[in-house]
């Protein structure tokens, strides 16, 4: 991976970014977001205002380290009883399959585990999203079911602990 990366909190002003990231059917073609209207700006920031300040959240922009360029974002949502679910999307298309997405969920990873210590963290991914699968089996998580279109995976942290 030639592009190093950082992660910082999310700010209200990476709505300026991050609304036209939320208007790309592309980006989010293997989630469960379905587009209802186009997300203005203004419709953007009200909704990180919102979310900023939930107790049980821990929302990231990744950024590129030698611009600063913010180009994605990774969460721990649903924290509790020492367990998270694991959100990741990079908004910057000329960043994928560049190994970002790898780099930022071991470093939240690590955040969850040493910072927060959480036992595990859980996600689900899109059955045909081969390139996030990918990085999440290189990360640790192992697959524990399936639901239609949608893989639940868990590590926990003994697991990653292993792998670093």
């Amino acid at each position: 991976m030639n592009t190093q990366i950082y992660l910082r909190p999310l700010e209200l002003k990476d709505a300026d970014v991050s609304y036209k990231w939320r208007n790309d059917p592309e980006i989010w073609s293997y989630t469960k977001f379905v587009l209802q209207q186009p997300i203005t700006p203004e419709v953007e920031k009200q909704w990180l205002l919102n979310k900023l300040n939930q107790a049980n959240e821990k929302r990231f922009a990744i950024c590129v380290k030698n611009t600063n360029e913010y180009i994605g974002n990774i969460q721990l949502l649903d924290i509790e009883n020492e367990k998270a679910e694991f959100h990741l999307f990079i908004g910057e298309k000329k960043y994928w399959g560049k190994g970002i997405g790898y780099a930022a969920s071991l470093m939240l990873l690590k955040y969850a585990f040493y910072n927060l210590n959480l036992k595990y963290v859980f996600l689900e991914v899109h059955a045909e999203n081969l390139a996030a699968y990918s990085i999440y089996r290189k990360v640790g998580f192992e697959q524990v079911s399936q639901e239609h279109d949608f893989i639940k995976m868990v590590i926990n942290s003994s697991v990653l602990l292993a792998i670093n």
